[in-house]
Protein backbone atom coordinates (compact mmCIF):
# COMPACT_ATOMS: atom_id res chain seq x y z
CA UNK A 1 0.00 0.00 0.00
CA UNK A 2 1.45 3.35 -1.07
CA UNK A 3 0.77 5.90 1.70
CA UNK A 4 -1.01 8.99 0.39
CA UNK A 5 -2.13 12.07 2.31
CA UNK A 6 -5.75 13.19 2.36
CA UNK A 7 -7.62 14.26 0.30
CA UNK A 8 -5.56 12.37 -2.29
CA UNK A 9 -6.06 9.03 -0.55
CA UNK A 10 -9.85 9.49 -0.68
CA UNK A 11 -10.08 9.76 -4.47
CA UNK A 12 -11.60 6.50 -5.84
CA UNK A 13 -9.19 4.23 -7.72
CA UNK A 14 -9.75 0.86 -9.37
CA UNK A 15 -6.54 -1.23 -9.21
CA UNK A 16 -5.19 -2.42 -12.54
CA UNK A 17 -1.53 -2.57 -11.56
CA UNK A 18 0.25 -5.35 -9.73
CA UNK A 19 -0.08 -5.01 -5.93
CA UNK A 20 3.65 -4.27 -5.71
CA UNK A 21 5.18 -1.18 -7.34
CA UNK A 22 6.55 -1.45 -10.87
CA UNK A 23 10.18 -2.54 -10.51
CA UNK A 24 13.14 -0.20 -10.38
CA UNK A 25 16.54 -1.55 -11.35
CA UNK A 26 19.95 -0.02 -12.09
CA UNK A 27 21.45 0.37 -15.55
CA UNK A 28 25.11 -0.39 -14.77
CA UNK A 29 26.36 -0.86 -18.34
CA UNK A 30 24.67 2.32 -19.54
CA UNK A 31 25.99 4.20 -16.50
CA UNK A 32 29.55 3.13 -17.29
CA UNK A 33 29.16 3.98 -20.96
CA UNK A 34 27.72 7.46 -20.41
CA UNK A 35 29.75 8.61 -17.43
CA UNK A 36 33.16 7.65 -18.78
CA UNK A 37 35.64 10.24 -20.16
CA UNK A 38 34.14 12.44 -22.85
CA UNK A 39 36.69 13.92 -25.27
CA UNK A 40 34.23 16.71 -26.09
CA UNK A 41 34.05 17.89 -22.48
CA UNK A 42 36.93 19.33 -20.42
CA UNK A 43 37.79 17.39 -17.27
CA UNK A 44 36.18 18.96 -14.21
CA UNK A 45 34.74 17.79 -10.89
CA UNK A 46 31.30 16.33 -11.45
CA UNK A 47 28.68 14.42 -9.46
CA UNK A 48 28.80 10.64 -9.29
CA UNK A 49 25.89 9.75 -11.57
CA UNK A 50 24.07 6.40 -11.45
CA UNK A 51 21.28 5.52 -13.89
CA UNK A 52 18.15 3.51 -13.05
CA UNK A 53 14.90 2.68 -14.81
CA UNK A 54 11.37 2.25 -13.47
CA UNK A 55 9.58 -0.40 -15.51
CA UNK A 56 6.13 0.98 -16.15
CA UNK A 57 6.08 -1.41 -19.10
CA UNK A 58 5.84 -4.20 -16.51
CA UNK A 59 3.28 -2.58 -14.23
CA UNK A 60 0.13 -4.59 -14.97
CA UNK A 61 -0.88 -8.14 -15.89
CA UNK A 62 -3.12 -6.84 -18.68
CA UNK A 63 -2.09 -6.96 -22.34
CA UNK A 64 0.63 -4.70 -23.73
CA UNK A 65 1.41 -3.32 -20.32
CA UNK A 66 2.34 0.34 -20.24
CA UNK A 67 1.91 3.59 -18.43
CA UNK A 68 -1.70 4.33 -19.40
CA UNK A 69 -3.02 1.70 -16.99
CA UNK A 70 -1.75 3.84 -14.13
CA UNK A 71 -3.74 6.80 -15.44
CA UNK A 72 -6.86 4.81 -16.29
CA UNK A 73 -7.14 3.41 -12.74
CA UNK A 74 -8.63 6.75 -11.70
CA UNK A 75 -11.12 6.86 -14.58
CA UNK A 76 -12.68 3.46 -13.97
CA UNK A 77 -14.77 4.39 -10.88
CA UNK A 78 -16.45 7.03 -13.03
CA UNK A 79 -16.80 4.62 -15.96
CA UNK A 80 -18.55 2.08 -13.70
CA UNK A 81 -20.78 4.68 -12.07
CA UNK A 82 -24.51 4.41 -12.81
CA UNK A 83 -24.37 8.10 -13.78
CA UNK A 84 -20.82 9.01 -14.93
CA UNK A 85 -19.70 12.58 -14.34
CA UNK A 86 -17.36 12.56 -17.33
CA UNK A 87 -17.01 10.63 -20.57
CA UNK A 88 -18.62 12.81 -23.25
CA UNK A 89 -17.02 14.63 -26.15
CA UNK A 90 -16.67 18.26 -25.12
CA UNK A 91 -14.41 20.77 -26.87
CA UNK A 92 -11.37 22.63 -25.61
CA UNK A 93 -10.14 22.54 -22.01
CA UNK A 94 -13.21 20.58 -20.85
CA UNK A 95 -12.50 17.75 -23.29
CA UNK A 96 -13.87 14.54 -21.83
CA UNK A 97 -16.18 16.19 -19.31
CA UNK A 98 -19.96 16.13 -19.09
CA UNK A 99 -20.71 19.60 -20.46
CA UNK A 100 -22.47 19.00 -23.79
CA UNK A 101 -23.71 15.41 -23.73
CA UNK A 102 -25.30 14.21 -26.97
CA UNK A 103 -28.98 13.35 -26.82
CA UNK A 104 -29.24 9.57 -26.88
CA UNK A 105 -32.22 7.69 -28.23
CA UNK A 106 -32.22 4.62 -26.04
CA UNK A 107 -34.59 1.71 -26.39
CA UNK A 108 -37.65 1.86 -24.12
CA UNK A 109 -36.26 -0.98 -22.03
CA UNK A 110 -33.09 0.92 -21.23
CA UNK A 111 -33.43 2.14 -17.66
CA UNK A 112 -30.19 4.09 -17.42
CA UNK A 113 -28.86 5.47 -20.71
CA UNK A 114 -25.82 7.06 -19.04
CA UNK A 115 -24.33 3.87 -17.59
CA UNK A 116 -21.37 3.12 -19.83
CA UNK A 117 -21.49 0.05 -22.04
CA UNK A 118 -18.71 0.94 -24.49
CA UNK A 119 -15.29 2.58 -24.10
CA UNK A 120 -14.35 4.80 -27.02
CA UNK A 121 -10.90 6.28 -27.51
CA UNK A 122 -8.51 7.46 -30.20
CA UNK A 123 -4.85 7.45 -31.10
CA UNK A 124 -2.32 7.16 -33.87
CA UNK A 125 -2.22 3.95 -35.91
CA UNK A 126 0.34 2.39 -33.55
CA UNK A 127 -1.18 3.81 -30.36
CA UNK A 128 -0.26 1.90 -27.21
CA UNK A 129 -3.03 3.74 -25.32
CA UNK A 130 -5.79 2.25 -27.47
CA UNK A 131 -4.58 -1.27 -26.69
CA UNK A 132 -4.72 -0.59 -22.98
CA UNK A 133 -8.23 0.88 -23.19
CA UNK A 134 -9.35 -2.21 -25.14
CA UNK A 135 -7.77 -4.47 -22.50
CA UNK A 136 -9.63 -2.62 -19.76
CA UNK A 137 -12.92 -2.91 -21.65
CA UNK A 138 -12.44 -6.67 -21.85
CA UNK A 139 -11.48 -6.76 -18.16
CA UNK A 140 -14.66 -4.85 -17.23
CA UNK A 141 -16.90 -6.81 -19.67
CA UNK A 142 -17.54 -3.71 -21.77
CA UNK A 143 -17.33 -3.16 -25.52
CA UNK A 144 -14.59 -1.05 -27.05
CA UNK A 145 -14.32 1.18 -30.11
CA UNK A 146 -10.88 2.52 -30.99
CA UNK A 147 -10.42 5.26 -33.55
CA UNK A 148 -7.05 5.21 -35.31
CA UNK A 149 -5.89 8.29 -37.21
CA UNK A 150 -3.68 7.84 -40.26
CA UNK A 151 -2.58 11.49 -40.27
CA UNK A 152 -1.26 11.58 -36.72
CA UNK A 153 2.52 11.81 -36.87
CA UNK A 154 4.85 10.53 -39.55
CA UNK A 155 5.03 6.82 -38.83
CA UNK A 156 2.80 5.74 -41.71
CA UNK A 157 4.15 8.23 -44.25
CA UNK A 158 7.77 7.26 -43.46
CA UNK A 159 7.07 3.53 -43.74
CA UNK A 160 8.24 1.81 -46.92
CA UNK A 161 5.60 -0.87 -46.47
CA UNK A 162 2.39 0.87 -45.49
CA UNK A 163 0.37 -2.33 -45.67
CA UNK A 164 2.55 -3.86 -42.94
CA UNK A 165 2.40 -0.69 -40.82
CA UNK A 166 -1.41 -0.69 -40.85
CA UNK A 167 -1.75 -4.38 -39.96
CA UNK A 168 1.03 -5.27 -37.50
CA UNK A 169 2.16 -4.04 -34.10
CA UNK A 170 -0.60 -2.52 -32.00
CA UNK A 171 -3.15 -2.79 -34.83
CA UNK A 172 -2.69 -6.55 -34.78
CA UNK A 173 -3.07 -6.61 -31.00
CA UNK A 174 -6.25 -4.54 -31.17
CA UNK A 175 -7.80 -7.08 -33.53
CA UNK A 176 -6.67 -9.96 -31.33
CA UNK A 177 -8.32 -8.26 -28.33
CA UNK A 178 -11.57 -7.90 -30.27
CA UNK A 179 -11.74 -4.11 -30.55
CA UNK A 180 -14.12 -2.43 -32.98
CA UNK A 181 -11.49 -0.54 -35.03
CA UNK A 182 -12.36 2.61 -36.99
CA UNK A 183 -9.57 4.07 -39.16
CA UNK A 184 -9.80 7.75 -40.15
CA UNK A 185 -7.64 9.79 -42.50
CA UNK A 186 -7.57 12.70 -40.03
CA UNK A 187 -5.34 13.45 -37.05
CA UNK A 188 -6.35 13.00 -33.40
CA UNK A 189 -8.72 15.46 -31.76
CA UNK A 190 -6.28 16.01 -28.90
CA UNK A 191 -3.65 17.20 -31.40
CA UNK A 192 -5.85 20.12 -32.39
CA UNK A 193 -7.71 21.14 -29.24
CA UNK A 194 -6.79 23.81 -26.73
CA UNK A 195 -4.99 23.21 -23.47
CA UNK A 196 -6.24 23.14 -19.87
CA UNK A 197 -6.85 26.60 -18.47
CA UNK A 198 -3.66 28.12 -17.05
CA UNK A 199 -2.06 31.47 -16.44
CA UNK A 200 1.44 30.72 -17.71
CA UNK A 201 2.82 34.09 -18.89
CA UNK A 202 5.50 32.51 -21.08
CA UNK A 203 3.22 31.58 -23.97
CA UNK A 204 2.62 34.28 -26.56
CA UNK A 205 -0.76 35.74 -27.46
CA UNK A 206 -0.18 34.56 -31.05
CA UNK A 207 0.13 30.93 -29.84
CA UNK A 208 -3.06 31.29 -27.78
CA UNK A 209 -4.94 32.68 -30.78
CA UNK A 210 -3.79 29.85 -33.04
CA UNK A 211 -4.81 27.29 -30.42
CA UNK A 212 -8.29 28.73 -29.96
CA UNK A 213 -9.01 28.75 -33.67
CA UNK A 214 -8.48 24.98 -33.82
CA UNK A 215 -10.87 23.88 -31.08
CA UNK A 216 -13.55 22.94 -33.65
CA UNK A 217 -12.04 20.47 -36.06
CA UNK A 218 -13.09 17.84 -38.56
CA UNK A 219 -11.84 14.85 -36.48
CA UNK A 220 -13.97 16.04 -33.57
CA UNK A 221 -17.01 16.08 -35.85
CA UNK A 222 -16.18 12.58 -37.10
CA UNK A 223 -15.86 11.24 -33.57
CA UNK A 224 -19.07 12.97 -32.50
CA UNK A 225 -20.80 11.20 -35.36
CA UNK A 226 -19.39 7.84 -34.22
CA UNK A 227 -20.61 8.44 -30.65
CA UNK A 228 -24.09 9.46 -31.85
CA UNK A 229 -24.34 6.40 -34.08
CA UNK A 230 -23.45 4.11 -31.18
CA UNK A 231 -26.29 5.64 -29.17
CA UNK A 232 -28.96 5.60 -31.83
CA UNK A 233 -28.46 2.39 -33.81
CA UNK A 234 -29.61 -0.95 -32.46
CA UNK A 235 -28.21 -2.54 -30.36
CA UNK A 236 -28.01 0.72 -28.42
CA UNK A 237 -24.74 1.64 -26.76
CA UNK A 238 -23.84 4.14 -24.08
CA UNK A 239 -20.32 5.28 -25.01
CA UNK A 240 -17.76 6.63 -22.56
CA UNK A 241 -15.23 8.87 -24.33
CA UNK A 242 -11.58 8.68 -23.21
CA UNK A 243 -9.38 11.29 -24.93
CA UNK A 244 -6.06 10.22 -26.45
CA UNK A 245 -3.67 9.19 -23.68
CA UNK A 246 -6.39 10.03 -21.13
CA UNK A 247 -4.64 13.39 -20.81
CA UNK A 248 -7.54 15.72 -21.49
CA UNK A 249 -9.77 13.77 -19.11
CA UNK A 250 -10.07 15.76 -15.86
CA UNK A 251 -8.76 12.79 -13.84
CA UNK A 252 -5.93 11.94 -16.26
CA UNK A 253 -3.08 13.34 -14.17
CA UNK A 254 -3.89 11.53 -10.92
CA UNK A 255 -2.14 8.26 -11.77
CA UNK A 256 1.26 9.88 -12.09
CA UNK A 257 0.71 12.09 -9.08
CA UNK A 258 0.39 8.80 -7.21
CA UNK A 259 3.48 7.49 -9.00
CA UNK A 260 5.55 10.23 -7.36
CA UNK A 261 4.64 8.76 -3.96
CA UNK A 262 5.34 5.25 -5.25
CA UNK A 263 8.86 6.30 -6.27
CA UNK A 264 9.48 7.84 -2.83
CA UNK A 265 8.12 4.68 -1.20
CA UNK A 266 10.55 2.56 -3.22
CA UNK A 267 13.44 4.84 -2.29
CA UNK A 268 12.81 4.04 1.37
CA UNK A 269 11.75 0.39 1.26
CA UNK A 270 13.18 -1.24 -1.87
CA UNK A 271 15.32 -4.10 -0.51
CA UNK A 272 17.04 -4.72 -3.83
CA UNK A 273 18.09 -1.10 -4.26
CA UNK A 274 19.36 -0.96 -0.71
CA UNK A 275 21.34 -4.17 -1.13
CA UNK A 276 23.21 -2.63 -4.05
CA UNK A 277 24.42 0.25 -1.89
CA UNK A 278 25.80 -1.51 1.16
CA UNK A 279 24.59 -1.41 4.75
CA UNK A 280 26.24 1.90 5.64
CA UNK A 281 24.80 3.87 2.73
CA UNK A 282 21.65 5.98 3.04
CA UNK A 283 18.63 5.07 0.91
CA UNK A 284 18.86 6.29 -2.69
CA UNK A 285 16.96 9.39 -3.74
CA UNK A 286 16.16 9.87 -7.41
CA UNK A 287 17.32 13.39 -8.13
CA UNK A 288 16.45 13.52 -11.84
CA UNK A 289 13.51 11.79 -13.50
CA UNK A 290 13.31 11.54 -17.29
CA UNK A 291 9.92 10.85 -18.84
CA UNK A 292 8.26 11.20 -22.24
CA UNK A 293 6.16 14.28 -22.90
CA UNK A 294 3.56 13.49 -25.53
CA UNK A 295 0.05 14.59 -24.64
CA UNK A 296 1.49 15.87 -21.36
CA UNK A 297 -0.47 14.59 -18.37
CA UNK A 298 2.11 11.98 -17.31
CA UNK A 299 4.63 14.79 -16.82
CA UNK A 300 2.02 17.12 -15.33
CA UNK A 301 0.82 14.51 -12.85
CA UNK A 302 4.36 13.73 -11.75
CA UNK A 303 5.04 17.43 -11.14
CA UNK A 304 1.92 17.78 -9.01
CA UNK A 305 2.67 14.60 -7.06
CA UNK A 306 6.26 15.62 -6.39
CA UNK A 307 5.13 19.02 -5.13
CA UNK A 308 2.74 17.39 -2.67
CA UNK A 309 5.43 14.88 -1.70
CA UNK A 310 7.95 17.67 -1.00
CA UNK A 311 5.41 19.41 1.21
CA UNK A 312 4.79 16.21 3.15
CA UNK A 313 8.55 15.60 3.55
CA UNK A 314 9.11 19.14 4.81
CA UNK A 315 6.32 18.81 7.36
CA UNK A 316 7.74 15.47 8.51
CA UNK A 317 11.19 17.02 9.00
CA UNK A 318 9.68 19.87 11.01
CA UNK A 319 7.76 17.45 13.25
CA UNK A 320 10.89 15.42 13.93
CA UNK A 321 13.00 18.58 14.29
CA UNK A 322 15.40 17.19 11.71
CA UNK A 323 17.85 19.29 9.76
CA UNK A 324 16.24 20.23 6.46
CA UNK A 325 17.35 18.33 3.36
CA UNK A 326 20.28 20.17 1.79
CA UNK A 327 20.26 18.65 -1.68
CA UNK A 328 18.45 20.38 -4.55
CA UNK A 329 14.84 19.37 -5.14
CA UNK A 330 14.12 16.45 -7.46
CA UNK A 331 13.90 17.60 -11.07
CA UNK A 332 11.52 16.07 -13.61
CA UNK A 333 12.56 16.45 -17.24
CA UNK A 334 9.99 15.82 -19.95
CA UNK A 335 11.45 14.82 -23.30
CA UNK A 336 9.17 16.04 -26.06
CA UNK A 337 8.20 13.36 -28.58
CA UNK A 338 6.57 15.49 -31.26
CA UNK A 339 7.98 18.57 -33.05
CA UNK A 340 4.63 19.85 -34.30
CA UNK A 341 4.25 22.51 -31.59
CA UNK A 342 6.82 24.77 -29.93
CA UNK A 343 8.08 24.28 -26.39
CA UNK A 344 6.02 27.19 -25.01
CA UNK A 345 2.81 25.47 -26.11
CA UNK A 346 3.77 22.22 -24.43
CA UNK A 347 4.96 23.95 -21.26
CA UNK A 348 1.62 25.70 -20.89
CA UNK A 349 -0.22 22.46 -21.59
CA UNK A 350 1.80 20.53 -18.97
CA UNK A 351 1.38 23.36 -16.47
CA UNK A 352 -2.37 23.15 -16.95
CA UNK A 353 -2.38 19.39 -16.38
CA UNK A 354 -0.18 19.77 -13.30
CA UNK A 355 -2.45 22.41 -11.81
CA UNK A 356 -5.55 20.37 -12.63
CA UNK A 357 -4.14 17.38 -10.72
CA UNK A 358 -2.79 19.60 -7.93
CA UNK A 359 -6.24 21.02 -7.21
CA UNK A 360 -7.64 17.50 -6.77
CA UNK A 361 -4.95 16.13 -4.46
CA UNK A 362 -4.84 18.93 -1.91
CA UNK A 363 -2.53 21.61 -3.28
CA UNK A 364 -3.23 25.22 -4.14
CA UNK A 365 -2.96 24.89 -7.92
CA UNK A 366 -1.89 28.45 -8.71
CA UNK A 367 0.37 29.01 -5.72
CA UNK A 368 2.04 25.61 -5.45
CA UNK A 369 2.60 24.85 -9.16
CA UNK A 370 4.59 27.46 -11.06
CA UNK A 371 5.86 27.78 -14.58
CA UNK A 372 9.45 27.13 -13.50
CA UNK A 373 8.41 23.70 -12.22
CA UNK A 374 7.88 22.56 -15.82
CA UNK A 375 10.96 21.43 -17.74
CA UNK A 376 10.31 20.32 -21.33
CA UNK A 377 13.25 19.54 -23.62
CA UNK A 378 12.32 19.69 -27.31
CA UNK A 379 15.74 18.87 -28.80
CA UNK A 380 15.11 15.13 -29.27
CA UNK A 381 11.61 15.15 -30.78
CA UNK A 382 13.01 14.08 -34.13
CA UNK A 383 11.42 14.62 -37.51
CA UNK A 384 7.81 13.78 -36.63
CA UNK A 385 5.68 12.09 -33.99
CA UNK A 386 5.87 8.33 -34.49
CA UNK A 387 8.63 8.57 -37.09
CA UNK A 388 11.81 6.67 -36.28
CA UNK A 389 14.79 8.92 -37.06
CA UNK A 390 18.37 7.68 -37.32
CA UNK A 391 19.52 8.89 -33.90
CA UNK A 392 16.59 7.34 -32.06
CA UNK A 393 17.12 4.09 -33.97
CA UNK A 394 20.75 4.08 -32.81
CA UNK A 395 19.62 4.57 -29.20
CA UNK A 396 17.22 1.62 -29.45
CA UNK A 397 20.14 -0.56 -30.50
CA UNK A 398 22.43 0.83 -27.81
CA UNK A 399 19.92 0.11 -25.04
CA UNK A 400 19.24 -3.40 -26.34
CA UNK A 401 22.93 -4.28 -26.57
CA UNK A 402 24.08 -2.65 -23.34
CA UNK A 403 21.19 -3.53 -21.01
CA UNK A 404 18.95 -5.96 -22.95
CA UNK A 405 16.14 -3.44 -22.39
CA UNK A 406 13.81 -2.92 -25.34
CA UNK A 407 12.58 0.59 -26.01
CA UNK A 408 9.83 1.76 -28.34
CA UNK A 409 10.35 3.97 -31.41
CA UNK A 410 7.78 6.63 -30.48
CA UNK A 411 8.42 7.58 -26.85
CA UNK A 412 11.08 5.82 -24.80
CA UNK A 413 13.72 5.79 -27.54
CA UNK A 414 13.60 9.58 -27.58
CA UNK A 415 13.63 9.78 -23.79
CA UNK A 416 16.80 7.70 -23.49
CA UNK A 417 18.31 9.76 -26.30
CA UNK A 418 17.63 12.89 -24.25
CA UNK A 419 18.88 11.34 -21.01
CA UNK A 420 22.07 10.22 -22.74
CA UNK A 421 22.74 13.77 -23.89
CA UNK A 422 22.08 15.28 -20.45
CA UNK A 423 24.52 12.84 -18.84
CA UNK A 424 27.16 12.62 -21.56
CA UNK A 425 27.40 16.34 -22.27
CA UNK A 426 27.56 17.34 -18.61
CA UNK A 427 24.18 19.06 -18.48
CA UNK A 428 23.08 17.20 -15.37
CA UNK A 429 26.37 18.06 -13.65
CA UNK A 430 26.05 21.76 -14.50
CA UNK A 431 22.38 21.90 -13.56
CA UNK A 432 23.06 20.14 -10.26
CA UNK A 433 25.75 22.61 -9.21
CA UNK A 434 23.73 25.59 -10.47
CA UNK A 435 20.85 24.55 -8.19
CA UNK A 436 23.05 24.31 -5.11
CA UNK A 437 24.44 20.77 -5.26
CA UNK A 438 28.08 19.91 -4.69
CA UNK A 439 30.32 18.61 -7.50
CA UNK A 440 31.16 15.46 -5.52
CA UNK A 441 27.56 14.54 -4.66
CA UNK A 442 25.99 11.23 -5.58
CA UNK A 443 23.25 11.90 -8.14
CA UNK A 444 20.69 9.23 -9.07
CA UNK A 445 18.90 9.47 -12.41
CA UNK A 446 15.66 7.59 -13.08
CA UNK A 447 14.27 6.84 -16.54
CA UNK A 448 10.54 6.04 -16.61
CA UNK A 449 10.04 3.28 -19.16
CA UNK A 450 6.46 3.84 -20.23
CA UNK A 451 6.16 0.85 -22.59
CA UNK A 452 5.18 0.73 -26.25
CA UNK A 453 7.45 -2.09 -27.45
CA UNK A 454 4.43 -3.83 -28.98
CA UNK A 455 4.66 -1.37 -31.90
CA UNK A 456 8.17 -2.50 -32.87
CA UNK A 457 7.10 -5.02 -35.52
CA UNK A 458 5.34 -2.26 -37.50
CA UNK A 459 8.71 -0.53 -37.84
CA UNK A 460 10.56 -3.61 -39.11
CA UNK A 461 11.26 -2.02 -42.51
CA UNK A 462 13.03 1.01 -40.98
CA UNK A 463 14.82 -0.67 -38.06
Amino acid sequence: MIPLPTPFSQIPRYPLLYPTPSPIHPLPALTTLLTGPNPNQPRQPSPLITLYTKREDQSSPLASSGNKYRKLEYLIPDILSPDPKYGTLAPGPNHGTLTTPPSPSPSPSTTNPRKATTLVTEGALQSNHTIQVTSIANHLHLDSVIILHKATGGGLSASTNKNIFTKTGNVQLARLLGADIRVLDSSTVSASTSTPTTTNPTISQETKTKTKTKTKTKPEDEISSILSTLQTQFPYKSPYWIPSGASLHPLGGLGYARCAFEIAFQEKTHTYLHSLRGTNQPPPRFDYIFVACGSGSTLGGLIAGMKLLEREEEEEEEEKEKEPQRKPDRKIIGILTSPTRDRAYHEERVLGFARQAAGLIGLDAERDIRGEDVCVDERFAGTAYGELDAETREVLGMMAREEAVLLDPVYTGKVVRGMRHWVREGEIARDWVARGGEPGDEVNVLFLHTGGQSALSAYADVM
